[in-house]
């Protein structure tokens, strides 16, 4: 079975994971992926081809009638490929909706559609002009870009909302981050049965072997039992501006508690500026962008707690890896599922300082708790959501389209 990809760009993680499902037994993966510089990852995010085990095709992207991206000679490469499955995402999924041409092309062949999401900020369709009203839709600046009262607003929305139930319903299936998927998706007329869990997950089996590497390494930096750390994209919906105005606080009951930001972006000098202008210097500790797994990982392993502030999703999976509590808010919905209230971790109200320090102050008054907390976080990654669910949540889907013409099966220890 040949499963082609249709992908923004080659995001490091998930490179890991589709190795992986190349490597099932009868899956074979190729990706579609920009020429040049993709117009739909966001800022900073790292893309890269090494270690990659599976075919990529590079095409150019243009600027489709309807306003958003599509691959120039789409068509051509599935005729030439002849995948039986075609795994697409937002923002390509409207181009099978716009080109009639293409669509007629995946039925002539016989190729099976299959939708891609978490689903994050997708309203219910009955509520779908409510959520927007109220600005439900931001980009990573935290801005959005319509006058909410006009009636362009109202008429954009509105083709957005249709135009979501019509693809919605023309997939042969969906995969999907997040539980809530079934609500969701269900409300635009989606039966369940097309429905199907992956839930999100970097490869957990190379973290997890890295974590016993680096038990036998000397320590990245120095013990301590108040060390936050934040690992991430530095951008506006990241909010590691309100993680450096909270610590400021907590500094003053905790002289000896210390914050570890891993990352850059847009964003990198504002933060550098306002430690600089709170006079934190020597107790906040900018490390940069790091993406060597075992060097990442020693920096999970040196910290008592990881906290994101504002929006995120994979950054959890690696610290709960690390056997790290967590500290969270409203993210992209898959922290539900990983972080339990006062199990492995604590969330705070989104967007509220004095909520986010009042978790914090708590934690660090207690940091013999973190490590139990910790460890309860690995266990959930062992036990519940890891590359092993990924997988089998791909070929469930996969032998569902197909009607188990190809008998997929994972075997997994886990």
């Amino acid at each position: 079975m040949k499963v082609l990809f249709m992908f923004g760009g080659l995001p490091h993680y998930y490179n890991l994971v589709l190795n992986r499902l190349n490597q099932v037994a009868g899956v074979e993966v190729v990706v579609v992926a920009p020429a040049s510089q993709g117009k739909n990852v966001g800022a900073g995010v790292h893309q890269t081809e090494e270690g990659i085990e599976f075919k990529v095709f590079f095409l150019e992207e243009y600027q489709a009638f309807y306003g958003k991206t599509f691959f120039k000679g789409f068509k051509k490469l599935v005729r030439q490929q002849k995948p039986d499955i075609i795994v697409t995402c937002w923002p390509y999924v409207v181009g099978f909706i716009y080109n009639p041409s293409l669509l007629l092309l995946t039925k002539s062949l016989g190729i099976k559609l299959i939708l891609k999401e978490i689903p994050f900020k997708v309203p219910a369709f009955q509520q779908a002009r409510e959520f927007y009203a109220k600005g439900g839709l931001l980009s990573e600046d935290l801005q959005t870009n319509l006058n909410r009262d006009s009636l362009l607003f109202r008429m954009k929305y509105d083709i957005v909302t249709y135009t979501r139930k019509l693809y919605y319903n023309l997939m042969d299936a969906h995969v999907n981050y997040v539980e809530e998927a079934y609500d969701i998706i269900g409300s635009y007329g989606v039966d369940a049965s097309k429905i199907f869990i992956t839930y999100n997950s970097p490869d957990t089996d190379i973290l997890l072997a890295t974590k016993e590497k680096i038990k036998t390494l000397a320590p990245i930096l120095p013990p301590t039992p108040r060390r936050l750390l934040h690992v991430g994209r530095l951008i506006k919906w990241k909010r590691v501006d309100m993680l450096i105005e909270v610590f400021s606080r907590l500094l003053q009951i905790y002289p000896d508690a210390e914050l570890v930001i891993v990352g850059n972006g847009p964003e990198e000098e504002n933060l550098k500026r306002q430690v600089n202008s709170l006079q934190l210097d020597e107790k906040v500790k900018f490390a940069g962008a790091i993406y060597d797994g075992e060097t990442l990982g020693r920096y999970f392993m040196s910290a008592s707690v990881y906290v994101l502030a504002g929006m995120g999703g994979l950054s959890i999976n690696e610290a709960m890896c690390f056997d790290r509590p967590v500290v969270c808010s409203e993210c992209d919905g898959t922290e539900k599922k990983l972080v339990r209230e006062g199990y492995n971790g604590r969330y705070f109200e989104d967007g509220n300082p004095e909520s986010l320090y009042d978790v914090l102050n708590t934690l660090l008054a207690k940091p013999e708790d973190l490590y139990t907390m910790g460890a309860r976080s690995g266990e959930i990654i062992q036990n519940e959501v890891n590359i092993h669910t990924v997988i089998k949540g791909y070929i469930k889907a996969f032998n569902f389209v197909t009607e188990n013409k190809y008998g997929l099966h994972y075997p997994s220890t886990s």
